[in-house]
């Protein structure tokens, strides 16, 4: 038997649809953070590394969507010992989740889109 929603469950349901998605904007809040998760796709890297791989962001910039990035779980910051200090950036297991679950659609729509909107 199909059971049918009460207009109060299905407020809830959207509410809570509804925070979840601005919890997901909240996270990646910002013009750099989906760039610095796309880079840290594959493996770990340092921050001299990400300055290399993302175009046009300043080491400022960097640093704070770092900080944003790793207090909201999206990715870990690991500092070795030694000389000169080593620090690494990978993304944490919900960091991955998203690459593979929102960025990779974002990256066909992106493909798409530019071709309609440019050209290319």
């Amino acid at each position: 038997m199909k059971k049918t929603l009460k207009t109060d469950e299905v407020n809830d349901c959207v509410v809570a649809n509804v925070l979840a998605v601005q919890d997901t904007i909240n996270v990646i809040n910002g013009k750099w953070k989906a760039a610095i998760i796309y880079s840290l796709a594959y493996n770990k890297k340092r921050y001299s590394e990400l300055l290399k791989q993302i175009p046009r962001i300043n080491p400022r910039m960097l640093s704070k969507e770092l900080k944003d990035l790793e207090a909201n779980a999206v990715i870990t910051r690991t500092v070795y010992d030694t000389v000169p200090v080593t620090i690494e950036y990978e993304l944490t297991k919900s960091g991955r989740a998203f690459k593979d679950e929102v960025l990779e659609v974002m990256l066909k729509w992106g493909l798409k889109h530019r071709k309609i909107s440019i050209g290319k």
